[in-house]
């Protein structure tokens, strides 16, 4: 028998069947046998095979690795891909790992990150990377192509196994921004884990996102600059409607007008994006209001630029005066200014 009666599954699961799946659709060991010998199929994992004889594309070695395990669902990174979610923070995270191998003199392809039910115990192939979980079927989505575990919880996972805290930050901010989930579907579920690394950092971290710092930058701005300063309490990515159309502020004193323009750039973007930035300012001028455009030099200083936001929302009517964050900060009453 030829693969003809195994074509549907074959196409549903991106060429990649099991031992179990073939002898279902008809097939038997001495069929699968004669299919290697005329190499239309080969093996990636025992029990696991793929339409042809070539390298196995990420998706064909996460479906291997899901069918090896089965039941089972694509988990961490993994699952993030198959979501669709486009992150440079995830990037960073497989990056990391494969750095690590290549140290070590591995020829490495990443990992196929897989989950399980908590109460299996099994022997991963080369290439995967299991996880166990409890209450394993609630979190996942077995009906999915391929399996995977919901996006937020695997969301969590990536970034509660983040090398620091500013990762962590890009990964949930970076899925936020792309409107695949929300803050507050993301404080849902880790209110639910019981336990998980990191679960002190996360919590914090989700509100933060909750309150508009959509990305690492403005989340030292918020923290480091403006809260542990005592400055006031701004509203972030305000829209406003210019004659260009659109555009969204990144902190804003409404009680003082005053804006603060957060340029997490790392080089400049070329002269169209620079007139636009200063036509954004030259409109907010012309509303009475007062723009400070900072970039990461500026905040990396958190103490000397809560002394200039400072002093220009004083400038603007506010009565209050920023605090020291520390013996040797530079706002506070009394405290050496910079020159």
């Amino acid at each position: 028998m030829d693969l003809a009666s195994a074509r549907d599954v074959l196409h549903a699961q991106d060429g990649v069947i099991s031992r179990t799946q073939a002898l279902e659709c008809g097939l038997d060991d001495s069929d699968l046998e004669r299919l290697l010998r005329r190499r239309e199929l080969a093996r990636i994992h025992p029990g696991v095979y793929v339409d042809h004889a070539g390298q196995p594309t990420r998706t064909q070695r996460a479906w291997a690795g899901v069918l090896f395990h089965w039941p089972a669902a694509l988990a961490g990174d993994s699952a993030l891909r198959a979501h669709g979610l486009r992150s440079a923070a995830v990037e960073v995270v497989a990056a990391s790992w494969l750095d690590r191998e290549m140290t070590r003199g591995r020829v490495a392809l990443e990992p196929v990150q897989v989950v399980v039910d908590a109460s299996r115990r099994v022997a991963p192939p080369a290439g995967v990377v299991v996880t166990r979980r409890h209450d394993f079927e609630r979190r996942v989505q077995l009906h999915l192509s391929p399996p995977r575990l919901r996006l937020d919880e695997a969301l969590l996972d990536v970034a509660s196994a983040c090398a620091d805290e500013a990762t962590a930050v890009a990964v949930l901010a970076d899925a936020c921004q792309q409107r695949v989930t929300t803050a507050a579907r993301l404080h849902d579920a880790l209110s639910a884990r019981g336990r998980l690394p990191r679960r002190r950092l996360l919590l914090p971290i989700l509100d933060d996102v909750a309150a508009g710092t959509m990305s690492v930058f403005e989340r030292r701005y918020l923290h480091d600059v403006e809260r542990s300063h005592g400055l006031p309490a701004a509203r972030r990515q305000v829209k406003v409607v210019t004659r260009r159309g659109v555009t969204y502020r990144d902190v804003e004193y409404s009680d003082f007008a005053v804006v603060v323009e957060l340029d997490g750039r790392f080089v400049h973007t070329g002269p169209r994006r620079e007139w636009a930035d200063l036509e954004r300012d030259v409109d907010a001028v012309a509303r009475g209001e007062s723009t400070l455009r900072l970039r990461w030099p500026h905040v990396l200083e958190p103490c000397r630029a809560s002394v200039l936001v400072g002093r220009l929302l004083r400038s603007r009517g506010w009565d209050g005066e920023p605090s020291s964050c520390g013996r040797d900060c530079l706002a506070g009453p009394g405290q050496r200014r910079p020159a």
